[in-house]
């Protein structure tokens, strides 16, 4: 093959679009604040659509909310937690997203 390099052309591959990142796997990140007072977030990822449960715990393990109980689709996906009613102490949250299970631990301090 010849190339004319008098007729090749830079083509610049930079755009000021940033792509939506789909995460490479599940995951439950630890919620922000930590502890906190009424308000929290938790994000979580997933690397594809999927039904997604999130459900809170006290430490006896009584479920004593449900955040989300829906399809979502991939991505990363934040959602708040007003736990103004509940008494402090040590919750536990737990997603359910197809074959994907995590717990992680929360402090509530008024």
């Amino acid at each position: 093959l010849y190339f004319d390099n008098a007729v090749m052309e830079k083509i610049d591959a930079t755009s000021n679009e940033t792509p939506d990142e789909i995460p490479a796997k599940f995951a439950l990140n630890q919620n922000y604040p930590n502890p906190f007072n009424p308000t929290t977030k938790i994000s979580y990822d997933l690397p594809e659509a999927s039904d997604v449960m999130i459900k809170i715990y006290d430490i006896t393990g009584r479920e004593v909310a449900e955040l989300i109980n829906t399809r979502q689709s991939a991505g990363t996906h934040n959602i708040e937690w007003n736990a103004k009613q509940f008494a402090t102490g040590v919750y536990l949250y737990r997603i359910t997203a197809g074959d994907f299970t995590a717990v992680r631990k929360l402090t509530l301090i008024k």
